[in-house]
């Protein structure tokens, strides 16, 4: 199979290409990066060189890639993420996410292409009672606070843009793992070392997390379905605030994390960093094992930021 993957060099990308390689796929890696065209053909990628938000010129890449499947994991997302300049920052990959996946599913439907798999996020649907944790069938945060609103339309637009295709939609947890932001050298443990990852409040707010490798497996095993669907990729275990920050600090040799009332954090880091704190909730795997047998090789983060933050 001919595999266009367009943000090869992401951190998924990167992770993603051995296993197709592996299974015997061509992949044709798209980059916005000329620089980074290099290090795909040393990797044994086809580069080519396109931007998502440039239609023409990727409806050109996907007509001459003879493609079998397109997998979207265009993403821009800072280096550090600073919740109170969410506008800023994520105005690149929330347009990725709605213009550049409406331009990326139109060319592969123009070159032919009928298997899309996209980059979602586990982390957006709208607050249910607490202590749930979210399937599928949950709605997204759609009506939440800007700046955080535009964020969760993209994604919304990104799902009905794949799933209008009869695309399968990958709904992945936080990634951890190497290369990532939370691993041994990336920028939330960096700032966990710096002790500017404190514990909020009660540190009641739920993360599901997803080792990288454990997310590119379930990628692969997308590409043989047939949509549309939508999958939570995620381990076996959500992860309170209060539990994962220390266990973070411990395995990374880290500074014991302060504990900062909400409304202390408030002012440092808005009304979204203190939400994803305290009032963020998790979400289950279980529709993915049923339908795809995919399971995590890191079933929890407890063990796998002991042993695999890379």
């Amino acid at each position: 199979m001919r595999i266009f993957l367009a943000g090869a060099t992401g951190v998924i990308g990167r992770r993603l290409t051995p296993l197709l390689l592996a299974g015997g796929h061509q992949v044709i890696g798209m980059t916005r990066s000329a620089q980074k065209s290099a290090s795909l053909a040393a990797a044994g990628v086809e580069p080519v060189v396109a931007d998502a938000l440039d239609a023409a010129a990727l409806r050109t890449a996907l007509s001459s890639a003879r493609a079998d499947a397109v997998i979207h994991q265009l993403t821009s997302i800072p280096a550090r993420i600073d919740p109170r300049r969410m506008k800023r920052d994520f105005e690149l990959n929330d347009r990725l996410r709605s213009e550049g996946t409406r331009n990326l599913v139109a060319a592969a439907q123009a070159a032919g292409v009928s298997r899309i798999v996209a980059q979602s996020i586990a982390f957006a649907y709208a607050p249910g009672p607490p202590g749930a944790v979210h399937s599928e069938r949950d709605p997204l945060f759609v009506d939440t606070r800007p700046p955080y609103q535009r964020s969760v339309l993209a994604v919304r637009d990104l799902e009905q843009a794949v799933l209008g295709a009869s695309g399968v939609v990958l709904r992945y947890g936080y990634f951890y793992g190497p290369g990532s932001a939370i691993s041994s050298t990336g920028s939330t443990v960096a700032e966990l070392r710096r002790r500017r990852l404190p514990i909020v409040g009660g540190g009641a707010g739920v993360w599901s997390f997803v080792h990288i490798d454990d997310a590119a497996r379930a990628t692969v095993a997308a590409l043989g379905h047939d949509g549309p669907a939508i999958y939570n990729v995620v381990d076996d275990e959500p992860a309170a605030v209060r539990d994962w920050i220390p266990a973070l600090a411990d395995a990374t040799g880290a500074p014991k994390p302060m504990r900062v009332p909400a409304l202390i954090a408030r002012i440092a880091a808005g009304s979204f960093g203190v939400d994803t704190m305290t009032r963020s909730q998790g979400a289950s795997n279980g529709l993915i094992k049923r339908e795809l047998g995919w399971s995590p090789q890191h079933p929890s983060w407890r063990d796998g930021f002991r042993t695999a933050l890379g």
